[in-house]
């Protein structure tokens, strides 16, 4: 039977987030604990850091976890906003010999598949069928694609290529912090990389996550795209969410 409490870990470019999961509602239990990526972000600096968070809530169950890369049979297989110690990084062996879990304990996935599949599993006003796409804004720019409600794993669309440009480079969050862009100057890169995803994808729905998505307010409306785009519900905490739902579920990919 399966439980009704889950954890999950999100491993990002600038923060490692972990908290206790209610599986059902797909809420966090209580406040999450956020701790700064480490630099450099090689992989056994940042398991002392999933061991430590995990510790923190004196967690003992299944652990889904999170990684900025493409995730293959647990593991690593890219580095786009984390060290490249970790490409090659058999990330769930990692994992599972520091938490002294067993090997079925511990899943390994990509951030934004996890974050998809959260939304996807609790957004209530989200239609499923057809072609929706998860965006997540953050450090980098991460996507998780669904073809009637099931997920095509590892996607990469945050590097497509945008006027001879990698996409993130460009309309990334962290692009618009350091660069000190308003809503409206970030919105028209945003604009230009939906399109380019539009022209190659044709999704029916768009959801756009990550940190900015709780001020769609300021910039949603000013996307000039032809795909209806809505905020991810579960807001950034749902690479958190969707990595326990992975662990529940067992699935490592």
């Amino acid at each position: 039977m399966a439980g009704t409490r889950g954890f999950g870990v999100d491993i990002g470019g600038s923060g490692i987030k972990g908290c206790v999961v209610d599986l059902q509602a797909g809420t966090l239990e209580g406040e999450r604990v956020r701790t700064i990526t480490p630099h450099p972000s090689d992989p056994d600096a940042v398991a002392d850091v999933v061991v430590k968070t995990v510790e923190q809530f004196g967690w003992q169950g299944p652990v889904g976890i999170t990684l900025p890369t493409v995730v293959k049979h647990g593991v690593a297989l890219s580095a786009a906003n984390i060290d490249k110690k970790w490409i090659g990084t058999d990330a769930h062996a990692l994992f599972v010999e520091r938490l002294g879990r067993r090997t079925d304990e511990i899943v390994v996935l990509n951030d934004a598949d996890a974050a998809g599949v959260a939304e996807i599993r609790y957004g209530s006003d989200i239609d499923r069928s057809g072609v929706v796409v998860l965006l997540t804004f953050g450090t980098g720019i991460g996507s998780a694609v669904f073809l009637d409600g099931k997920l095509v794993p590892n996607t990469e669309f945050g590097h497509l290529e945008v006027d001879g440009h990698d996409a993130e480079t460009k309309a990334a969050a962290s692009v618009k912090e350091e660069h000190d862009l308003s809503w409206e100057e970030w919105a028209k890169r945003v604009t230009r990389y939906l399109r380019r995803l539009e022209d190659l994808v044709w999704p029916d729905l768009i959801i756009a996550g990550g940190g900015v998505s709780k001020k769609a307010d300021k910039w949603l409306h000013l996307l000039d795209v032809r795909t209806k785009v809505v905020a991810a519900e579960l807001r950034n905490d749902a690479g958190i969410v969707g990595a326990a739902v992975a662990a529940e579920l067992g699935v490592q990919r």
